[in-house]
């Protein structure tokens, strides 16, 4: 008795673990559908495009998400993934014109990346908490990065805050998509114009 006992409970736990391996296959075929969508310019797709595209019904979709918001969730935090691996960090005792040439660099790989979801972000971050807290997490790489990065170089100017707002906002993807978007340069020159302007920025003052 207790052997057949011991079997049925195995295979209730292999039944279960089937079910979450497969919740688990059917999210993730999902959240790639809906990057997939983001990455090929439609920045609002609407939900029976991304089943359609996952290979799953509507219903399942929301199944697996719950709603909206859910989706949003799971789709930010692939993006935050693929940036964690886009992400280094720079040895500080580089020179300044070394450091701002892999940083630029950097940056213009991870907003090259994430300029899909960006684009898409605009329209929607209005109505979805999920989509401004991404925003801020986003945000405060860049503060972070920037502080590590340029530590001597902000500790050795009196303007501290003013100079690590600069070097910010020309790194930020605002920048990027004025360059990118608005005025259609390739990603080169806009990486050339990204490393002119922190140069600009952190070598030494006027005078």
């Amino acid at each position: 008795m207790s052997n057949t006992g011991h079997g049925h409970r195995s295979l209730s736990r292999s039944q279960t673990d089937g079910r979450v391996e497969r919740r688990l296959r059917t999210q993730r075929a999902i959240v790639a559908a809906h990057t997939a969508l983001l990455r090929g310019g439609d920045v609002r797709p609407r939900a029976a495009q991304i089943a359609e595209e996952a290979g799953v019904s509507v219903r399942t979709l929301w199944a697996a998400f719950g709603d909206m918001e859910g989706l949003l969730q799971a789709t930010t935090d692939y993006w935050f993934e693929v940036d964690d691996e886009l992400r280094s960090s720079i040895d500080p005792e580089l020179s300044l014109p070394q450091r701002i040439e892999l940083f630029c660099a950097e940056r213009a790989r991870r907003l090259e990346n994430i300029s899909p979801a960006a684009r898409a972000a605009v329209l929607m971050e209005v109505d979805s908490p999920t989509l401004r807290e991404s925003r801020r997490g986003h945000v405060q790489r860049v503060l972070d990065d920037v502080a590590r990065t340029f530590d001597a170089e902000l500790e050795a100017v009196p303007d501290r805050a003013v100079v690590f707002d600069a070097v910010v906002a020309a790194t930020s993807w605002n920048a990027w998509s004025l360059l990118r978007d608005d005025l259609d340069r390739p990603v080169d020159a806009a990486l050339a114009a990204m490393i002119r302007a922190v140069t600009a920025i952190l070598g030494p003052p006027p005078g």
